[in-house]
């Protein structure tokens, strides 16, 4: 028999047997099987009829195609179909809550999407004279106002690409500054905590800078008497979270500033954690000198895949006149361009990339502020503290959180120590999940909690999604407890593919498709 949930909603029965009676065709209701592209029917046929050429193609001379060109003939329909299918195995924001922690999946308001879309900000070229995209660059101006004003920052460089883009634009300015003092040669190291994101030591090493590990407290934050000890004229920046990577708030942050002032060194805050604090507080007056703002997770523009992303970096007064070009600069006749290290850029470190960043993720993130206005954007940030406080507070019963003791910030964070004797990992329970319907949380991090389940549902969430959510992970955890290892150890058994080896994915991907010898790939 089915019983009610919470929410009114009738639950599957305790055990379900489904997966032990696969369909005969491979699909699952509506759900079609799909082969890859390559894999399907059609390589001697084409999607368009095409009258046969007037010409041979011999004034192409060398740039006839001489081998097939290996692609399927698909009709528009039948591509379409594809994708579509392929589209319905993916977990998306649009689908149901997306609770990765530390990466704030949040929604992505349409409006955005369709601001980007107007001509003149769509279209443009950065290539195009300087008088024809004046629009363009008062908007790109206006966005850096907004960014200076919600961090109180004198500067922002737009251009980089992405948070660990950032985080580099960050150190570049940060040893640039070192070098016009003279003290570049003597200050090689940088302190970073052991909850940090791992790409604030790779970025830290990657500018050439030795990485110094800073212990963390027992109640999750830094521990500013390691730091403390740590602190020399060796030192060229700290980098730190805050909120950190443990959805804690750093109460020290105005010591650990004063601190590392005092030593001469400079503090990068990494600032993937905005979201949780935007409208609240502005890193400025914490004493921050550098920080990265990740639009997507802030400001709501899509996260890209790998691009397109965008980082914008605000500087302090002492770091901003080494700001990457190119420069925006508004004077009688309009808005221009400093493209080098010259008039105000004249210490400028460079450049991050060719051009001037994301045009498309400007324009959403400018919308996404004026639509929420200053009260608006508050709002996000007290929104995303409640909802994850929630979680934590409905699930602390069934599950352990990592720092029980007070309030979290966006994030909820509970370890493994509520599984101990199921013969259940973090690892099983993130792949039960699946069948349930629920992308996973971020597993096993941050790595100084064992077994870390680190939730972050954002500020976009309804009460009753998240209810939703909660009462999922309630009944899998009950079911953990009542010593249901099969429906763990299998899991998940109905999601596309089972459960698949994902160390040795990573280690030897196969990363393009290769044709069964012999097979036609297409009409000669």
């Amino acid at each position: 028999m089915s019983t009610m949930n919470t929410v009114g909603r009738p639950t599957a029965p305790a055990v379900d047997h489904d997966f032990k009676h696969p369909t005969l065709t491979g699909a699952r209701g509506l759900l079609q099987d799909e082969l890859l592209i390559f894999e399907t029917d059609g390589w001697m046929k084409t999607g368009v009829d095409l009258p046969e050429p007037a010409t041979d193609g011999s004034d192409l001379g060398a740039l006839v195609r001489r081998d097939p060109i290996g692609l399927p003939g698909l009709s528009e329909p039948e591509a379409m179909r594809h994708y579509v299918r392929l589209s319905q195995k993916n977990h998306a924001i649009d689908l149901a809550l997306y609770p990765l922690g530390s990466c704030t999946m949040k929604h992505n308001p349409r409006l955005n999407e369709k601001m980007a879309r107007l001509p003149g900000f769509s279209d443009i070229h950065p290539l195009q004279p300087v008088s024809t995209v004046q629009g363009a660059l008062e908007l790109m101006d206006t966005l850096a106002h907004w960014l200076k004003t919600l961090t109180g920052m004198p500067a922002v460089a737009l251009s980089p690409k992405a948070g660990a883009h950032g985080e580099l634009c960050g150190l570049m300015a940060i040893r640039a500054a070192h070098e016009a003092s003279g003290q570049h040669a003597q200050r090689r190291k940088v302190l970073v905590p052991t909850s940090a994101h791992g790409t604030n030591p790779a970025t830290a090493a990657f500018v050439g800078y030795t990485v110094v590990e800073v212990a963390q407290t027992d109640d999750g934050r830094v521990d500013v008497a390691d730091l403390a000890s740590k602190l020399g004229d060796d030192v060229a920046a700290i980098m730190v979270t805050n909120p950190n990577t443990c959805g804690l708030f750093e109460r020290d942050i105005l010591e650990i500033s004063r601190l590392t002032h005092e030593a001469g060194a400079y503090f990068y805050c990494d600032g993937a954690n905005f979201n949780a604090i935007v409208g609240r507080v502005r890193p400025g007056d914490l004493g921050v000198d550098a920080m990265h703002i990740n639009l997507h997770k802030t400001f709501s523009t899509p996260h890209g895949g790998g691009g397109p992303g965008s980082g914008p970096v605000v500087l302090s007064a002492a770091l901003a006149p080494f700001a990457p070009a190119p420069w925006v600069v508004a004077d009688g006749e309009g808005f221009k361009l400093l493209e080098r290290e010259e008039d105000e850029a004249a210490q400028a470190f460079g450049r991050m990339c060719a051009f001037n960043g994301q045009m498309g993720m400007f324009v959403r993130a400018l919308s996404y502020m004026m639509s929420h206005g200053s009260d608006g954007l508050r709002q996000v940030a007290e929104d995303a503290v409640l909802n994850a406080n929630y979680i934590k507070a409905r699930l602390s019963d069934v599950m352990s959180a990592a720092f029980p003791d007070g309030p979290c910030m966006h994030e909820a964070l509970f370890d493994d120590e509520w599984l101990k004797g199921t013969d259940i990992t973090t690892l099983d329970f993130a792949k039960a999940m699946i069948d349930e319907g629920f992308h996973p949380m971020t597993m096993y991090f941050p790595l100084v909690v064992h077994g870390a389940m680190l939730i972050e549902p954002t500020e976009t969430e309804s009460k009753a999604e998240l209810d939703r959510f909660i009462h999922a992970l309630r009944l899998l955890a009950q079911a953990a407890k009542a010593g249901e290892v099969e429906r763990f150890k299998g899991a998940p058994f109905h999601a596309p593919l089972r459960r698949l080896d994902e160390t040795r994915a990573a280690r030897s991907p196969k990363l393009r498709w290769t044709a069964p010898e012999g097979a036609n790939m297409a009409a000669e």
